[in-house]
């Protein structure tokens, strides 16, 4: 009996009235987050520069928002609000939370602190674990990231606490790009140096305001070049990429400067950092 009259006390009498109540309030929450959802989406999709990725970020604060609102007005229908009850509320919560949804819970509290911190929004161009792509939609729980391959992959927020997140642009429209050119030894290098920054200087995705860096480092097997500069938009880092090795190949090519014959174990280390860049 005493246990049922410290539940009676800790919950209030709900009749037809509260039960409405709540359930407008739940209504309205989801209709104001699918509305600022779109609505937020819609108007960054047709705006550019700094200001698309700031109101990209702003979709999954607004959803938190939405969410804390609708929460703290429902809790005080349903329990009573003094001190004692929200003491043994959160208890019971926070102990059968930490047995049952250690990991999920992790992962709320991860993306809320992703929400504060900001170390992806939509727009980015992120790392983790592995995984690169565009992030498409940061929610409660996961970041979604759309690879170059175009599939969907949703990432736990939990992965914030024991793995580095890699983010190529982090809210801007700078992406830096690399491009790679594996020569035999014998050639000019201050030419191929100048001829390289040329066919960077001539891209149609080149963005002029970033600078365009040509990085020679010398190997057994000959020299690896590498051109380092920034497309106009995130999204072209692919197409600007290839048309620096199609045109670069073409004027080394045009020039006589042969490949370089790398031996099986140069290449797979060429390899592991060609998608360690990305």
């Amino acid at each position: 009996m005493d246990d049922q009259k410290k539940y009676a006390r800790l919950f209030n009498d709900i009749d037809s009235q509260a039960l409405i109540t709540v359930g407008l309030v739940l209504l309205s929450a989801i209709v104001l987050i699918i509305v600022s959802q779109r609505g937020l989406n819609w108007l960054a999709s047709r705006l550019h520069g700094q200001v698309r990725f700031r109101i990209f970020a702003l979709v999954p604060l607004t959803r938190l928002f939405v969410l804390i609102t609708a929460l703290a007005i429902v809790t005080p229908i349903i329990i009573e609000p003094s001190l004692r009850n929200m003491v043994t509320l959160l208890g019971a919560l926070g102990l059968a939370i930490g047995f049952a949804m250690k990991d999920y819970v992790s992962s709320l509290i991860a993306g809320v602190v992703s929400a504060i911190e900001l170390p992806y929004r939509p727009g980015d161009w992120v790392n983790i674990e592995g995984t690169y792509g565009e992030v498409k939609h940061v929610g409660l729980r996961t970041v979604e990231i759309q690879t170059p391959d175009d599939d969907l992959v949703a990432v736990p927020h939990l992965k914030l606490w024991d793995h580095a997140i890699y983010n190529a642009n982090n809210g801007g429209t700078s992406l830096q790009c690399v491009a790679s050119f594996y020569l035999h030894p014998e050639h000019e290098a201050g030419w191929v140096r100048k001829a390289l920054r040329d066919v960077a200087l001539t891209s149609a995705y080149l963005k002029f305001d970033q600078p365009i860096i040509v990085v020679a480092e010398e190997k057994p097997w000959g020299t690896h070049y590498r051109i380092r500069a920034y497309p106009v938009d995130p999204r072209q880092q692919f197409l600007f990429i290839t048309d620096l090795t199609v045109r670069g190949k073409t004027v080394l090519s045009a020039a006589g400067v042969r490949s370089a014959l790398l031996p099986p174990d140069a290449a797979l280390d060429a390899r592991n950092a060609a998608q360690s860049t990305y």
